[in-house]
């Protein structure tokens, strides 16, 4: 591959992702299930494995703050055993508070959830930054830290499917369809993400733009955080 391709390569990068942060003011919210996807998860009354894990896919893949949150973990990361080790500890920890969300009827605050997870993007550029080390003096321990934020990344899964009168009937073998589909399209997505940072790191521009991406990232993170706190404080009364 040429130093040209790789330089539009990573330039295309960093427009991708300010791009997606540009978003964030008009689909702030749109990281939820709904339309026919809404109509078909009320109207299930059985064990659907298949639709379900189609679902739990559809709903990673578009997942856009779960997405940041993960490319801000596998950013620095060279080896894929690594990428495998904290996305591991990522999917065990959204797996438990999403199946023990919805299974024991965990009741959480879906605006308060959702900053929690716009402040894990933030959480994590600012560690890719050194910003811990240079402010504040220390490193945290970057494996608790993933695990900590997938627990909540999981709740705010399971507040999704709680806007639902789901049926009792194959509930558990549906839940857990979801988050095997939720794995499936966590794998697609960074498998993407990854051959694209693979080809991004074969150029010096890589570490040259890294603060500039990380920058971005924590943007992003702020006005997810900010949105889901300002549509907590300005709802409307019931």
């Amino acid at each position: 591959m040429s130093a040209s391709t790789i330089i539009r390569v990573s330039t295309l990068g960093i427009k991708l992702l300010l791009l997606i942060v540009s978003l964030f003011s008009l689909n702030a919210f749109g990281h939820t299930i709904e339309g026919g996807d809404a109509s078909f998860v009320e109207a299930i009354d059985g064990p659907a494995i298949g639709p379900f894990i189609y679902l739990g896919a559809k709903h990673m893949v578009t997942g856009y703050d779960h997405l940041l949150f993960l490319l801000g973990v596998i950013f620095f990361l060279y080896r894929p055993k690594h990428v495998v080790q904290y996305v591991t500890l990522f999917a065990i920890g959204h797996s438990i508070t999403l199946l023990l969300g919805v299974l024991a009827n965990l009741q959480v605050n879906a605006y308060f959830i959702d900053a929690i997870i716009g402040l894990s993007v933030v959480y994590k550029a600012f560690e890719n930054i050194d910003g811990f080390k240079r402010v504040f003096g220390f490193e945290p321990n970057t494996k608790i830290a993933v695990f900590v934020f997938g627990l909540f990344h999981g709740l705010g899964l399971a507040t999704k499917l709680q806007e639902f009168d789901l049926s009792e009937n194959g509930l558990v073998t549906n839940i857990i369809s979801f988050n095997i589909g939720v794995e499936v399209g966590q794998i697609l997505a960074l498998s993407a993400v990854f051959l694209i940072l693979s080809v991004w790191r074969t150029s010096s521009s890589y570490l040259r733009h890294s603060f500039i991406t990380n920058t971005a990232l924590m943007t992003g993170g702020f006005l997810l955080a900010g949105f889901q706190i300002s549509a907590y404080l300005f709802q409307p009364p019931f």
